[in-house]
């Protein structure tokens, strides 16, 4: 049975109305990209639109993310042979020993070794440690821990949002992810999801110098910078 109710050819939307709307649409979908797409996913904001809602921000935070993320990727790539290495290992998790009461050699750390010596006793140790960073560097601190065991923690930023990740390493494990986001002050309770080295990696962004001041108490046999 033929459809009674099929339109006319002057019912229909002439060419013109078609070619309209299709730039109607067209027109919007790139402001939206311009204005919210780009800025958001990608951190790039022609417009300045993106700046005003901190759609940009969180792009630039993506972006870092991500590139990060693969540079992590490629660094485990290349470090998974040597950490799986019974004569490689020990150097992987101790690249530099501390000297006590600044247990960070070559940054400014500010040692607190009465309290650390009263701590040492009990099983429980707190440290003080001061990271100074230049435009786009990234440094790694790292607790070496048993597992089960816990620190409290926080870490402040003396220039703003920080890119951080939080994560473990152990022989045969060069990477184990806890979280990782962008802040400038974070305080918490870590616990070693295994025995290894648990920490924390920064990376500068602003452009800046910019100070990180990390404070740890809890049970954990030693502190070194790894990066």
């Amino acid at each position: 049975m033929y459809n009674a109710n099929k339109p006319t050819a002057s019912e229909l939307p002439s060419t013109r109305k078609l070619l309209k709307s299709t730039g109607i649409a067209v027109v919007v979908a790139a402001g939206l990209l311009v204005t919210i797409v780009m800025p958001a996913e990608y951190g790039v904001d022609p417009t300045r639109v993106g700046s005003v809602f901190g759609l940009t921000e969180m792009g630039r935070i993506k972006v870092s993310l991500a590139a990060e993320a693969q540079a992590e990727e490629a660094a485990a790539a290349t470090a998974a042979v040597p950490a799986s290495s019974p004569e490689t290992a020990p150097t992987a998790l101790t690249p530099a020993t501390p000297v006590p009461g600044n247990p960070v050699p070559g940054t400014p750390a500010a040692p607190v070794a009465a309290p650390a010596e009263a701590a040492t006793q009990a099983g429980v140790r707190s440290d003080r440690t001061v990271l100074t960073l230049a435009a786009d560097q990234g440094a790694e601190i790292k607790l070496v821990m048993q597992e089960g065991a816990t620190v409290r923690f926080t870490w402040s930023s003396s220039g703003g949002r920080v890119n951080y990740d939080t994560h473990a390493d152990r022989p045969g494990l060069s990477y184990h992810g806890y979280n990782k986001g962008s802040a400038e002050r974070l305080e918490g309770e870590l616990t070693a999801a295994f025995t290894g080295s648990h920490g924390w990696f920064w990376r500068n962004r602003t452009g800046e110098p910019m100070t990180i001041t990390l404070i740890t108490e809890g049970a954990y046999s030693e502190v070194k910078r790894v990066v």
